[in-house]
């Protein structure tokens, strides 16, 4: 630049030739040609540039014509800007600006910049600002770089914010909350717990032992993977503790040099799962014992069946109409949700296909009472056996008998359910003990520790069991055998 400017005609310009420049021009051109920062003196009222090399590379394509001009000519899209500057400097004032951003036609096209600029006045021989000197350091790459990156970064917080998942950034030793999304929020309750260690901020959890997990990750630098985890957490102040279950990782950042620095956390709440999967479990595994019990309660009627008939026709008959009726109750705990079900509605289930029709043969009553699967299917069983040999032998054999089913409980939880037939045909005992006798005179009281009687009187058979009501209502299931 040196060289262009001893040969450049400044004659033809307002400062005239340099052999007559005064000595303060000369002595900042020199200061301004030696100088590694880009810097121009803008001389006299006209503004005329005098630059070094650095900011004929922030001209551009208007280099070297802008040597010699005015700088308000120079540069017109910037006009305004530069006449401020002229009118300040020459009023010995300074100015300085930081990402001054212009839209400059350098190459060719416009093209948006931005550029550091420290604006000085430069004083003549009596001490009278003649011209004005500026530095001028282009900061357009950075400034693209700074904007791309505080973009990203508003991207990747959106990302974080917006997460299905909890995430969680800690940094340092002490592991302290320096970002946490919403959903990391929602698992932990509504504590304030960003630049707080997490021993300090979650003490429940450094009880835990997940602090140490995070030392480990922080000194080994190895990530950490855990999958429906149980933490105990007290979301809310002066709570009590609450159990979640989560999936998550502790993944450790490092920085250029390989330390670790941060733990990036990042996980889901699965309690609803896992607390499925325990149901489910749970489920299957009384769904298990409910087919067990079923099947003993079937090979018990297979085998008690077959002790007691003639032929295969008798037998096939009432192992079917045994096994219906032990399927009809548990249609009705089905319903139920295996929890119980509704004394009347079992009875009544029971008893549906030996109503007469036509009249009402078999009456009903009882307190409102619900009892465990374990009772209702073995009173099903029981009063299908009851219900068979009335029909065959007893009440229900006769066009006027009846049948009166009823129970109550006694003041101090004692549970009595009757069997009583009127009308029929006179009953006589017999000495032989099929599977329906066994069956309510043995097994029924067995089951539900209690004591059962049957009684032929002349006017028909009268069946009692006497029990306590915690024994009926007990959810624990069984088979009867």
């Amino acid at each position: 630049m040196a060289s262009l400017i001893r040969s450049y005609d400044w004659s033809s310009t307002p400062v005239g030739p340099v052999e007559r420049w005064p000595a303060p021009l000369k002595t900042s051109t020199s200061l301004i040609l030696q100088s590694p920062v880009p810097m121009v003196m803008l001389w006299g009222e006209e503004g005329v540039m005098i630059y070094n090399d650095g900011y004929s590379v922030i001209g551009g394509h208007r280099h070297p014509a802008l040597l010699g001009s005015s700088v308000r000519d120079a540069w017109p899209e910037a006009r305004d800007f530069n006449d401020h500057v002229m009118q300040t400097g020459l009023a010995g004032k300074t100015l300085a600006y930081r990402d001054q951003e212009f839209v400059l036609h350098r190459k060719g096209y416009p093209e948006r910049v931005w550029l550091d600029l420290d604006y000085s006045p430069v004083l003549d021989e009596t001490g009278t600002p003649a011209g004005v000197i500026a530095i001028v350091i282009e900061t357009t790459e950075r400034v693209i770089a700074e904007r791309r990156n505080r973009e990203e970064f508003q991207r990747l917080q959106n990302l974080f914010s917006q997460a299905p998942t909890f995430m969680v950034m800690l940094s340092g030793p002490e592991h302290r909350f320096e970002l946490v999304n919403p959903e990391y929020r929602k698992l932990i309750g509504p504590r304030d717990v960003l630049g707080l260690p997490v021993a300090d901020a979650l003490p429940e959890v450094a009880e835990q032992g997940f602090v140490e997990l995070l030392d480990h990750v922080f000194q080994s630098g190895e990530a950490v993977n855990r999958t429906s985890q149980r933490v105990l957490l007290r979301r809310t102040e002066g709570g009590v503790l609450e159990e979640r279950f989560v999936d998550f990782v502790y993944q450790p950042i490092r920085e250029d040099g390989g330390t670790v620095t941060q733990i990036f956390v990042q996980g889901s709440d699965v309690t609803d799962r896992v607390r499925a999967e325990i149901h489910q479990k749970l489920l299957i595994n009384e769904l298990n014992h409910r087919v067990k019990n079923t099947l003993a309660s079937i090979q018990s009627i297979v085998t008690q069946t077959l002790r007691g008939v003639q032929t295969k026709e008798e037998a096939a008959k009432a192992i079917s109409l045994r096994i219906m009726a032990l399927s009809r109750a548990h249609d009705v705990l089905t319903r139920e949700n295996w929890e119980g079900a509704d004394l009347r509605a079992i009875v009544e289930s029971s008893l549906e296909a030996f109503q007469v029709a036509g009249r009402d043969a078999i009456r009903i009553g009882g307190p409102d009472l619900r009892v465990g699967p374990h009772a209702a299917i073995s009173l099903a069983l029981a009063l299908h056996e009851l219900a068979t040999n009335a029909t065959k032998y007893g009440a229900l054999s006769s066009p006027s008998g009846n049948v009166d089913v009823s129970w109550s409980v006694g003041p101090h939880s004692e549970f009595r359910m009757s069997w009583t037939e009127t009308g029929g045909p006179a009953v006589m005992p017999s000495d032989r003990r099929g599977f329906g006798s066994r069956l309510i005179l043995k097994v029924l009281p067995l089951e539900l520790r209690g004591v059962a009687h049957i009684e032929y009187a002349p006017s028909g058979v009268v069946f009692t069991l006497d029990t306590s009501l915690e024994a009926v209502s007990d959810k624990a299931t069984g088979a009867a055998s």
